[in-house]
């Protein structure tokens, strides 16, 4: 894996906050759902949801799953973004959920208020497993994809 492009996306993944996730519904339909996140260097996503929505049962069934990332915009010409390709499971070490929940809770700035909803949520980990990052203001359709190898989170 080319290590200057993994930081290259590590480095627009930190950079922004809300990932699309799509996940197969049990009929086989296509669910796409918004949510907040955290990234690491190697590229795996970190959410919390609630074990009874409908993208989190869907995860329960089939853990493949698909992920965009990209910079609001209005120009043609600013379009950014990463697709990604890979599993979803949660995280059960305690003391990894209790390192990730609390920097999560730092970045979006949850007041003790949600602590309740947060103790009740699962942690989620995206592992992808082939990226794709585009950018336009290197000129139009600019792209590069890598293939990632699982590492432990």
């Amino acid at each position: 894996m080319d290590v200057t492009r993994t930081q290259w996306i590590a480095a627009f993944l930190k950079s922004q906050s809300t990932l699309a996730l799509a996940t197969t519904a049990g009929d086989g339909a296509p669910q796409v759902a918004p949510l907040f996140y955290l990234a690491d260097d190697e590229l795996r996503l970190y959410w919390l949801s609630s074990a009874s929505s409908q993208h989190s049962r869907n995860l329960k069934r089939n853990p493949a799953a698909a992920v965009s990332v990209y910079s609001p915009t209005e120009q043609w010409k600013d379009i950014r973004g990463v697709q990604m390709r890979g599993a979803v499971a949660v995280v059960t070490a305690r003391s990894q959920r209790r390192e990730i929940v609390e920097a999560y809770c730092a970045r979006f700035h949850l007041e003790p208020l949600f602590q309740t909803a947060i103790a009740r949520s699962r942690l989620y980990c995206f592992q992808p497993e082939w990226a794709r990052y585009l950018d336009n203001s290197k000129r139009f359709g600019y792209k590069f994809e890598l293939t990632i190898k699982a590492s432990l989170a």
